[in-house]
């Protein structure tokens, strides 16, 4: 289904409401232990590094005008693509009941209506809702939303930011694990942005504001949450905002930072559920999964994803290296083909060499050797052996 033309600024509202996150400033906690100056090194090398990924794969989907998934095709073949679309479906879930438990949580410290699951139930209304309008008619919507969403994080920030003194962070992490859990939010929308970048009226200037935005507003988040802990002590972002008076503010934040980030993964999950199959249709199969991910919410213990974060990163990081190998470099297309299984092999190595490079500490994290080792494998394969089944 083809949504109308949207402007680049409409894209770069859209990203930038999937930056401001409650999930994005928790992760920003874990990097504290590093101190500031390192941690913020950190912050930025990583996001540079998910960033230019999520920017090249916006790019694909801006340049042939496909979804996410579809452009998958072109690399692994039309039924070989069906294994990412499923993969991506499943994440989706998984983000949109881990997006609904950190929300309802942060809300119900500021505001307790007496049962943790209600404001999962609430927060899964109004991503509901926000799908029932749809993506054409968001925008003025979202300009409200993202208004306030920016003057309310920029007097959060200013309460943590006017404490002059560093406190003790307990805990211990490595300067290329924070690069890699730096890395792994943007890895986290690489089989999202083309979703987006597709129906823009300019889409390869879509691609690059809507990566420049989210790089800049997602390293805030993580800064504003890596701060919250060296300055204040705490990491209860919901607790800092309530002592500071700013309760229904507060409350304000934590509500639509959910929906406007989690609504793109309902969304892209539709749109993914529909490349499987041309019988389902995206907005149904949307709403489906936020009724999921609500249910899971309420009644699954889904707070821990600092492991999910890794996951996507094994599965996806190695399927966009052969994406732009494919597309960039190779120029070539199996989207025709029911499978590339010289792709696919690739990938799977990818996979396997991500999933052990998570026991080795360097200094740049997982994603960037892992994506240059992909790539290489990646020409190597095709020249060497690919060149029939591409020709």
């Amino acid at each position: 289904m083809n949504e109308t033309k949207t402007t680049t600024f409409s894209n770069g509202l859209i990203w930038f409401g999937a930056a401001v996150s409650i999930a994005e400033i928790l992760t920003g906690t874990l990097i504290a232990p590093l101190g500031f100056t390192k941690g913020t090194t950190a912050i930025l090398l990583g996001h540079t590094i998910g960033c230019a990924l999520m920017y090249f794969a916006g790019l694909i989907g801006a340049k042939t005008g496909k979804s996410a998934m579809e452009t998958v095709k072109i690399s692994f073949g039309s039924k070989g693509s069906v294994l990412f679309s499923s993969l991506n479906v499943m994440q989706l879930v998984g983000w949109t009941a881990v997006m609904i438990v950190s929300g309802g949580a942060s809300a119900h410290s500021i505001i307790n209506l007496g049962e943790d699951w209600m404001w999962n139930i609430i927060i899964g209304a109004l991503i509901v809702l926000w799908v029932a309008v749809g993506i054409k008619n968001l925008s003025k919507i979202n300009v409200l939303a993202m208004s306030g969403l920016f003057l309310l994080t920029v007097i959060l920030s200013n309460i943590i930011f006017k404490e002059n003194t560093m406190l003790p962070v307990e805990g211990t992490i490595s300067f290329g694990s924070a690069v890699e859990l730096s890395a792994a939010m943007p890895l986290s929308w690489l089989p999202l942005i083309s979703d987006y970048t597709r129906n823009a009226r300019k889409p390869e200037n879509a691609a690059l504001v809507s990566t420049a935005i989210y790089f800049i507003v997602s390293c805030w988040m993580y800064i504003i949450g890596m701060g919250a802990a060296i300055f204040t002590g705490q990491s209860d972002i919901a607790q800092i905002m309530v002592s500071a008076g700013m309760g229904a503010a507060g409350l304000l934040i934590v509500i639509f930072s959910t929906v406007t980030t989690t609504f793109l993964d309902v969304y892209s999950a539709g749109v993914s559920a529909e490349s499987i199959s041309f019988k389902i249709k995206e907005k149904p199969a949307a709403i489906t999964v936020c009724i999921i991910g609500t249910v899971l919410a309420v009644f699954t213990p889904v707070t821990q994803y600092e492991g999910f974060l890794y996951l996507i990163g094994s599965v996806f990081a190695p399927m966009i290296a052969v994406l732009i190998v494919t597309y960039f470099i190779m120029k070539t297309d199996s989207s025709k083909k029911s499978f590339s299984w010289i792709n696919l092999l690739v990938w799977f190595i990818g996979f396997i060499i991500y999933r052990l490079f998570m026991q080795i500490d360097t200094i740049v994290g997982n994603t960037l050797p892992v994506m240059i080792i992909t790539a290489l494998l990646c020409i190597i394969a095709n020249k060497a052996i690919g060149g029939k089944e591409n020709a």
